[in-house]
């Protein structure tokens, strides 16, 4: 910037710093309309803030941006903002109002003499009406206001999730205008930045408003609207500042606290926002106004220019974003996001356009979830850090039944283990009410809290009779803390934070749990499968949470050493304790104890299963029978339900190897419970659903729960060629993965620590050859089956590479009845390919021909073999067919699927193949593959 230029911002902002250049090229406007594949846009302004709007946010900041051209409107939240806790008339930490000896045991009597009773009358006895509960508030809406254009072209409002900046751009009168808005966790605001392609252009007024349930004064003074005031229910202290910076034309503040702008070149807003909240039991106030905080942060965001904002924020938020990336062939159209998401529920999209859906999809939960959740922040809520409603749905608060543990499944496995951060803070502060509840309402040691809770420690109970009772709640978080040590390795936190929180949850369930008189075995009582059902003992979700519990604690106690009585009585506890897993009178895995479910049952609630996922008692390895069953539960349960619902249903099917049903349930979320912004939707929106469709897809690609790194373990067919870097694995691994026609082409495994690596892969059943890309040496392995360990060094990385694969090429579609023809290919590299036998596995009915003898293919060779294959489709849809070749001591295998259409009249011809394989046109091996 020139000296003159420098010079010139000065005057135009008296006391502040130049906010950067001063106008905007016409290319740098046309640029911001071009279509990336992470962006969502759309060719109209917001109308709803629900469906429409497109959210910023910087963990404790969150904003959602309508994009109006005469008037814009930027709906804010602060995370702390709340209604309800201390001073808020009748708050009690939802802990009973007056002692209730005998009430518990009352109800656990009645079960044990009934074996079930109605929840009204568990929560006459047990439960009481909320006070002072609370909801979390909106925090206020910027509004600029400027004279409607005579005419406007060219409109654009887009997210880029990849730098995590919102755009606005159109054509007014001739004149190109663009806004770019971002929310930067580096310096704790959110940014704005109005530019035009032509100088003096720029012209708004700037106001802040907000709802109606609290007291406020709007000042504004030095280009700076201070919005400060009171909630009237508790009188929690709030604060928003938002300062204008103009470069060129004047500036006026104005006595209603709104500031006019006109004639500038360009415009920076810097907003920042705080209340007196603190996590500090049983007060939860600083004692201290905002003020000083909040204008000390806009201070510094004023001291610097835009560039240096935004390069900050870049380097902030992209550390994180881009650890993972995922191709699956996908190619985004150019077409607005609503319009592409109705294609592809219309199913009017191309595979590649489907695809690109499905990976933006992903990856936007991976925004969200870094938008929604950074150090030194509240955790993402029901609705993330987004509100504009003072009486939002299920106050979204944090519900503790799913719901929050579903917003942090992606955290650890989409490589973002730092924005668990503030879970671990906020499930902290829930420790001391929680205790008090623990000794007030059932004489226990350690601590609990129910179905759902707020910032202001509410560890108790409310009166809804199918949702106010969830004592295995803090059991079912402390999973999250546990599988954090699992994923990083990281001893400290397991010894100082972890480890505590298993013990303290553990002391509970020892004092909580009772004998069971059916069986002796210690069980849950009362126990409640969340929100349908009665009131039983030893309900199937209640005793795999305590079991997981129990074992975590147990295997973490072992690693810290803890050798005190604790464990003695904790081993005991874990010995005579009820598993919670049964199989009932029609095949399904009971969620009771006693085998009354019901067949025709499709509640959203899948609680039974708990042990499949985020459990890990059942896994195919080892429970076969209970994995069988745990399929006849889902397909009973059915694909429908809520958003959040589907979800969990990706990670039910990944969990057992399902890839296709899985991509089935990512296709229904988006299908039918996704809104045009890609918010998920209950409905209403419910931010869950997002974060645990991503970490479905995550469970498609690896899955690391079950004692071995399993690379592809649910891979569908409408993946079959793609690659993903960056995955994380238990054992602090991190792992990329290339793969063609269904299997992997490469496996990258980086350690984070010195030790046994354990991977399974289908590519370990054929000939493959390991190397350290650290050293470049060849690294011997021990090899059982489709299993292999070795000794991994930390930072080290291990690639896996095969000596032989296979390709598999199929017409697009075929019809029923008609024969077409497919082609495999056998490819040699690095050593010749023995000698083996080639089938084709076909679904049920279909007839193939012939199989074939393969003799050996020297290095750098391939041979390709056609089987003629005639399909009878019971319905219409994509189908797999399988390519084997198998010889003395291994195994390849390709898949690849085929639209199967009803017969035409002028059928009867063969369909040949007329598609290859993504990857079978080119090179498959290397890094670059």
């Amino acid at each position: 910037m020139s000296a003159l230029s420098v010079l010139a911002s000065l005057i135009a902002v008296p006391g502040l710093s130049a906010s950067g250049t001063s106008l905007a090229t016409s290319a740098e406007v046309a640029t911001s309309r071009d279509h990336s594949p992470l962006t969502l846009w759309y060719d109209e302004p917001a109308t709803h803030w629900e469906s429409r709007t497109l959210p910023i946010g910087s963990g404790a900041l969150g904003a959602a941006v309508f994009g109006g051209v005469a008037t814009e409107r930027l709906q804010f939240n602060e995370k702390t903002l709340w209604t309800g806790g201390p001073g808020s008339p009748g708050y009690n930490f939802g802990n009973w109002t007056s002692p209730r000896p005998g009430a518990l045991e009352a109800v656990q009597q009645r079960i044990d003499a009934e074996k079930r009773v109605s929840p009204q009358w568990v929560a006459n006895l047990l439960g009481q009406p909320r006070t002072g509960y609370g909801a979390y508030q909106p925090f206020g809406e910027i509004r600029l206001t400027q004279p409607q254009p005579t005419s406007v072209s060219d409109y654009r409002r887009s997210l880029d999730i990849a730098d995590a900046t919102a755009t606005v751009s159109y054509t007014a009168d001739g004149v190109g205008y663009s806004r770019d808005y971002f929310a930067s966790a580096a310096d704790d605001v959110i940014v704005a930045r109005l530019r035009a392609d032509e100088p003096g252009q720029i012209g708004f007024t700037a106001s802040i408003t907000a709802p109606g349930n609290r007291t406020r004064t709007l000042t504004a003074e030095g280009g700076r609207i201070t919005m400060a005031g009171a909630l009237h229910d508790n009188g929690m202290r709030f604060e928003s500042q938002l300062q204008v910076l103009n470069t060129g034309g004047t500036r006026t503040d104005n006595p209603d606290g709104t500031v006019t702008v006109s004639g500038a070149d360009e415009v920076v807003l810097l907003l920042a926002a705080g209340t007196d909240y603190s996590t500090a039991y049983p007060t939860y106030r600083t004692g201290q106004s905002p003020h000083a905080d909040v204008t000390e942060r806009v201070d510094a965001a004023a001291d610097r220019s835009y560039q240096r904002l935004r390069a900050a924020h870049l380097a902030d938020y992209q550390e994180l974003f881009e650890r993972v990336r995922l191709d699956v062939g996908q190619q985004m159209p150019n077409m607005p996001t609503d319009e592409l998401l109705d294609g592809y529920r219309k199913n009017t999209l191309s595979p590649p356009a489907r695809k690109a859906l499905e990976v933006l999809f992903f990856q936007y939960g991976r925004y969200l979830l870094i938008a929604s959740s950074r150090p030194g922040s509240l955790p993402a809520n029901l609705q993330g850090v987004w509100n504009d409603s003072t009486s939002p749905p299920w106050y979204s608060d944090y519900h503790v039944n799913i719901n929050l543990q579903m917003n942090y499944w992606l955290a650890e496995t989409t490589n973002l283990s730092e924005t668990t951060g503030p879970l671990f803070d906020f499930v902290d502060s829930l420790v001391p009410p929680g205790r008090v509840t623990a000794r007030e309402m059932f004489d226990n040691r350690g601590w609990v809290v129910h179905n759902a809770t707020t910032p202001f420690g509410n560890t108790g109970v409310g009166d809804w009779a199918t949702a106010f009772w969830f004592p295995e709640a803090g059991a079912w978080l402390a999973q999250h803390y546990w599988e954090h040590y699992q994923f990083t390795g990281d001893r400290e936190f397991l010894r100082e934070r972890a480890y505590p929180m298993l013990k303290a949850l553990s002391e509970f369930w020892i004092d909580e749990l009772v004998v069971d008189p059916r069986d002796g075995k210690l069980v849950v009582n009362p126990s409640y499968s969340p929100e349908q059902g009665d009131f039983s003992a030893g309900g199937s979700m209640s005793q795999q949470i305590v079991w997981d519990l129990f074992t975590n604690t147990t295997r973490a106690a072992e690693i810290v050493g803890d050798r005190t009585a604790f464990t003695r009585e904790l081993r005991r506890a874990r010995g005579k304790l009820d598993p919670g897993l049964r199989i009932g009178s029609w095949g399904q895995v009971q969620e009771w104890k006693e085998d009354l479910d019901d067949p025709n049952n499709t509640h959203r609630h899948v609680s039974h299963l708990f042990a499949l996922h985020p459990g890990s008692q059942i896994t195919p390895e080892i429970d076969p029978e209970y994995v069988e069953a745990a399929e006849v539960s889902l397909r009973a349960r059915g694909d429908g339900g809520t958003g959040w619902s589907k979800a969990w249903k990706i990670n039910f099917w990944a969990r057992l190897l399902d890839g296709n049903h899985a991509h089935k349930m990512l296709d229904e979320q988006l299908s039918n419970s996704t809104l045009p912004n890609l918010w998920d939707t209950h409905p209403p929106f419910q931010i869950d659903g997002n974060f645990g469709a991503t970490a479905g897809a995550a469970e498609m690609l690896l899955q690391s729960h079950a004692g071995a790194i399993e690379v592809l373990p649910a891979l569908p067919d409408f993946w079959a060629d793609g690659s993903v870097d960056g995955l994380r694995a238990r054992g602090n691994a991190t792992v990329d993965v290339r793969w063609a026609d269904g299997t992997p082409t490469e496996i990258a495994v980086s350690a984070g620590r010195s030790g046994p690596l354990t991977l399974r892969s289908s590519m370990f059943e054929g000939r493959f050859r390991v190397y350290d890309a650290v050293t470049g040496r060849r690294v011997e392995v021990v090899r059982d089956g489709n299993e292999v360990v070795l000794d991994g060094r930390r930072g080290h990385e291990y690639v896996f590479v095969p000596l032989a694969r296979l390709s598999v090429s199929v017409p697009e579609r075929v019809e029923d009845g008609t024969p077409f023809d497919v082609e495999v290919t056998a490819h040699a590299a690095g050593a010749t390919l023995p000698a083996g036998r080639l089938s084709l596995e076909v679904p049920d009915g279909w007839t193939v021909e012939p199989g074939h003898a393969v003799r050996p293919i020297r290095s750098g060779d391939a041979r390709s073999y056609v089987f003629e294959v005639t399909p009878t489709a019971d319905e219409e849809g994509r189908q797999r067919v399988r390519a084997v070749l198998s010889g003395d001591g291994w195994r390849l295998g390709a898949t690849a699927s085929v639209e199967i259409e009803p017969p035409s009249r002028s059928s009867g011809s063969r369909t040949h193949a007329t598609r290859r394989s993504r990857a079978a046109r080119r090179p498959w091996y290397g890094r670059g593959s």
